[in-house]
């Protein structure tokens, strides 16, 4: 079969009818995501809160968070998004058809093809460590930068590891299989988190350092392991005889590179953001990488798990036409009301008691309360941008249904040149003009990323407005969700006067239930119908009725 033939025959939208054409989806599989996305970010927090307890704001904290980061950039540009829109909207598209065989086929192909590449990029970035740190955190020096690069060296090979678990994750979730894929990376941190109890007493931070780093080696082959058994039984249907998938293999990769470029100028935007970081004062490189993990809760619980669920089912509408243009606008038009619903309160919170959320997870030992403070005022100034990065991975991931990878590459390219512009000022050079301490300029950088990735909702959302019909949520549902978490924000701060801040988990468990019972109350008493359907979609008896 030619590729003009095949991008003709699933452009028709050959699929088959109703709930299986349109692949069903919507918050049901998104409560699959969410779920194990949430034990994956409980895991994780509890991993960096024992990281805090251990290393707190110190030199090797800051070597160990940027060392982190360069490796962890080939495991999200070759794996987790990039993966999943090349590979996800072909496979899901031929399973649809029933032609199970060149899927299986197909991905055997695609795994194969990967191994081999992640081995190359392993290989080379243990050996060009040096250089890399140089390019990643010119600012460190002295014994941080050389522990940086043993510690570059050591993590490579655990994220080969990682992106061979993502082409895992992109069969299993084309076969609706979302909860195992998910909540794989808990024992990526369950090894890490052992290693440091087991080794935390024993050696200096520098030393700690690299057992850990071992550790996520180690936790990177548990989370493969994982997930492998079931994604090679779904993949078995290969068998000797001939199987043309060459076409597809073909729009796999032909798909794969605009993706790679558009994650590739976002994986940029975020290591500039660690650059400048790493001029300002000891501790802004690890106060920032704080603040970005609770930031990616919500990114990652509300907005990955609705994108990931509705990924399959939009590529199975099939191609553009009004009546899929249709389908494709509703669906995303409800997720994205879902994710407002979701997100305006932890951008609220984020705000307005973001040190109960910081000290809850971090304080403890070496990371102290004015630790907290620090790291809340970054968290606060991320909040700026959550809305739209976490729409703006919905509207990405509609593009991708429609095969359409270069232009979210277009966009993500304005905003890194808009981050770096804009994180280069407020970082280093507006606290010299507002005469304040530098450290504070981390903050400016966390608010400016956020102001960059408005611009690029606001584009993404204008390209597609203009292909499918209007979309986006009415601006009466959002300053109706900002009223209730903004009074939920003020009941919360009314608590936290009562509560002293040395008993952190305490306050926690106060505040914060404080503030979800108001909000949520008041969007009962106001009727906001996105807190039913999300009532609903946890409820097995309303679910079995709605069967029936």
């Amino acid at each position: 079969m030619s590729q003009q033939n095949l991008n003709e025959e699933m452009a028709a939208g050959s699929a088959p009818r109703g709930e299986e054409r349109t692949g069903g989806g919507g918050i049901g599989m998104a409560k699959l995501v969410a779920a194990g996305i949430l034990l994956s970010r409980i895991a994780g927090l509890l991993r960096e809160s024992v990281f805090a307890h251990y290393f707190g704001n110190s030199n090797s904290a800051d070597a160990f968070k940027a060392a982190f980061r360069i490796p962890n950039m080939l495991q999200n540009l070759f794996g987790q998004g990039v993966l999943s829109a090349s590979f996800i909207p072909v496979y899901s598209r031929l399973l649809a058809q029933t032609k199970e065989r060149e899927a299986s086929r197909l991905a055997v192909e695609v795994g194969a093809l990967l191994a081999l590449v992640m081995a190359l990029f392993a290989g080379i970035g243990a050996l060009a460590a040096p250089y890399l740190m140089t390019i990643i955190a010119p600012g460190f020096h002295g014994a941080t930068r050389e522990l940086g690069i043993t510690l570059v060296r050591i993590l490579f090979p655990g994220a080969a590891l990682l992106t061979l678990s993502a082409w895992c994750l992109g069969v299993l979730n084309s076969h609706n299989r979302f909860f195992a894929s998910y909540a794989a990376p808990v024992a990526w941190n369950a090894a890490i988190i052992g290693v440091m109890l087991l080794y935390g007493g024993r050696h200096s931070q520098t030393g700690l350092a690299v057992i850990v780093a071992w550790g996520a080696v180690l936790g990177a082959g548990l989370q493969l392991a994982v997930q492998l058994p079931q994604t090679l039984k779904l993949v078995s249907r290969v068998d000797r005889g001939f199987v043309q998938t060459r076409a597809a293999l073909k729009s796999v990769v032909k798909n794969f590179f605009p993706v790679l470029g558009g994650r590739g100028v976002v994986q940029i935007s975020a290591y500039i953001d660690n650059i400048l970081a790493s001029f300002l004062p000891v501790g802004a490189v690890a106060a920032f990488n704080y603040a970005q993990i609770i930031f990616m809760l919500p990114v990652s619980l509300f907005g990955m798990s609705i994108a990931a669920a509705e990924l399959p089912a939009m590529s199975r509408v099939g191609g553009p036409s009004p009546e899929t243009a249709t389908l494709l606008r509703t669906r995303l038009n409800a997720a994205l009301r879902h994710i407002a619903f979701l997100v305006t309160p932890s951008s609220a919170a984020f705000v307005l008691i973001g040190d109960v959320i910081v000290g809850a997870i971090f304080q403890s030992g070496r990371f102290t309360y004015a630790d907290a403070v620090y790291v809340w005022a970054v968290l606060a100034g991320s909040a700026v941008g959550l809305l739209a990065v976490t729409m703006g991975r919905l509207y990405s991931s509609a593009y991708y249904a429609l095969w359409d990878t270069r232009t979210p590459l277009k966009f993500a390219l304005v905003r890194v040149g808009l981050t770096a512009l804009l994180g280069y000022f407020c970082a280093l050079v507006l606290p010299g003009l507002l005469s304040i301490d530098r450290r504070w300029g981390v903050v400016g950088l966390s608010a400016s990323a956020g102001v960059s990735g408005w611009v690029e909702f606001a584009l993404l959302r204008s390209a597609l407005n203009r292909r499918i019909g209007t979309t986006g949520i009415e601006r009466t549902f959002v300053w109706q969700l900002w009223f209730i978490a903004t009074a939920a924000g003020l009941a919360a701060l009314a608590a936290k006067l009562w509560l002293a801040p040395e008993q952190p988990r305490l306050r926690a468990l106060v505040i914060l239930p404080i503030y979800a019972g108001v909000y949520l109350g008041a969007a009962r008493w106001l009727g906001v119908p996105e807190l039913a359907r999300l009532l609903a979609a946890f409820n097995p008896k309303r679910a079995l009725i709605k069967r029936a």
